[in-house]
């Protein structure tokens, strides 16, 4: 085990990004199936409430066949009867999204990139970022988000609602991926303390 935390750590001094890409990815990951984990159990709380039959539609970005297509599309309707989740399921979605996502940005900080920078202002970027990616995913949901679930649904009945829960969030999540690392190197900076100064200064 020590020789490799040695060999890590050689290899995190010559290949910083590398090293920190590997442990983005797997952290990435773990962040991933958790959302796995969290988004069926806040759907089935949810799912017992009116707010399925609360349509939740915000942004209009245009028209298709005669019909308003939304950037948050979440029509009034269980899913498995062809409505679009409603409010529950944007809930569902962005509880589930709220908590990995805080998650996340203090294991992608502190273990990652191993920051030393404000978290104030790193916590605001995050945030900039998490609003931006989050409506392009939006955007791009108007795509897939339908065709997939049509195709479960009709597949395997009741239960492939929740397959499509699990390969929207698997698209999204890969994303999001490869745009929040180069965001991360930015906003997660190691900025240089006393003590390295006094070190440069012997040197």
């Amino acid at each position: 085990m020590q020789a490799l935390k040695r060999w890590w750590s050689a290899f995190e001094d010559k290949h910083t990004t590398a090293a920190q890409f590997i442990v983005f990815f797997i952290l990435s990951n773990g962040i991933t199936l958790l959302q796995v984990a969290l988004m069926p159990a806040f759907k089935a709380v949810f799912a017992h409430t009116s707010l399925v039959d609360t349509a939740f539609q915000f942004l209009p970005v245009g028209v298709s066949n005669g019909h308003t297509v939304f950037l948050f599309d979440y029509p009034a309707g269980s899913m498995s009867m062809g409505g679009g989740g409603g409010l529950a399921y944007f809930l569902a979605v962005e509880i589930t999204l709220l908590i990995a996502q805080v998650i996340n940005f203090f294991a992608q900080r502190n273990v990652t990139f191993k920051s030393n920078s404000s978290v104030g202002k790193a916590a605001f970027w995050y945030a900039v970022a998490y609003v931006v990616i989050t409506i392009a995913a939006a955007a791009l949901q108007v795509l897939y988000k339908d065709p997939i679930y049509a195709w479960a649904i009709s597949a395997m009945g009741a239960g492939g609602e929740t397959v499509a829960d699990v390969v929207t969030m698997i698209i999204n999540a890969a994303i999001s991926f490869w745009v929040f690392f180069p965001i991360f190197k930015v906003i997660f900076k190691q900025e240089a303390t006393p003590e390295d100064a006094q070190v440069g200064g012997a040197q």
